[in-house]
This record gives C-alpha cells, sequence and structure tokens, in this order.
C-alpha cells in the first residue's frame, strides 16, 4: 500500500484532525485516509455504467445481438 506525507501542515490543522479522529474514534491516520477517500469518491458521485443503464432502462432497453468470432487467431510475428 502507498504511503503519503504531507509537508508543511499548519499545527492548528493537526489538532484539529486529532481532534476529529477522537470524536469518530479512529487514529489521526485513519481519519486522514477516511477524509481523502470520501474527497476522491465522493457518495453522490455520477458513474457513467451506472447512468447508461438506468438511461437504457428508461427506454425499455436495447437487445443486442452479440455473437462471438469464432475463427481462430493467428499468432503474431515479429519479423
Amino acid at each position: 500500500m502507498a504511503a503519503l506525507t504531507v509537508r508543511n501542515l499548519p499545527e492548528e490543522t493537526r489538532r484539529a484532525l486529532k481532534v476529529r479522529a477522537a470524536r469518530n474514534g479512529r487514529s489521526t491516520e485513519a481519519e486522514v485516509r477516511e477524509i481523502l477517500e470520501q474527497a476522491v469518491h465522493p457518495a453522490g458521485r455520477v458513474r457513467i455504467g451506472s447512468e447508461l443503464a438506468a438511461l437504457g432502462r428508461r427506454f425499455g432497453g436495447v437487445e443486442l445481438d452479440i455473437a462471438r468470432d469464432q475463427i481462430p487467431t493467428e499468432p503474431a510475428t515479429f519479423e
């Protein structure tokens, strides 16, 4: 798992993080991880696949006749 170093963090911010972590029953490090997760993956974010599926359902769906090509492929040559 990756590590992240935050430099020049104001002491007031560090103290506020520590208080917030204690209030939530977490370590300061766990609290920072939670804050970052929420920032990059917000609960209300639009997920394109889900939106496209909902759009298809709204219009009654689409029947796709997809068949896999059964012709064997030739191996690549690098000559």
